[in-house]
């Protein structure tokens, strides 16, 4: 499966890329999953996208939650939560 994704505001900026197109193994079925196997490139990947960080995720636009399943073609997008002031 074939996924596009995008990265936004200090996610963007730790790992110097703003959106990538990506094949996927079978087994990743939900946008929790696409976040475990980018984790799993190690180094900066898992240090910004890590279980422990407070991240945001939208799939094709909407914001979502882990166990939203993906589809071929769909986008996954990843954040820092967003401040008001």
């Amino acid at each position: 499966m074939k996924i596009e994704l995008r990265f936004f505001a200090s996610v963007r900026e730790a790992l110097k890329t703003s959106q990538e197109v990506i094949e996927l193994p079978a087994s990743v079925k939900t946008v929790g999953d696409v976040r475990a196997f980018l984790m799993g490139r190690g180094g900066i990947w898992a240090e910004v996208l890590g279980p422990e960080k407070n991240l945001r995720m939208a799939y094709d636009h909407e914001m979502t939650e882990a166990d939203t399943e993906i589809a071929d073609g769909g986008e996954v997008a990843f954040f820092p939560p967003v401040t008001g002031g």
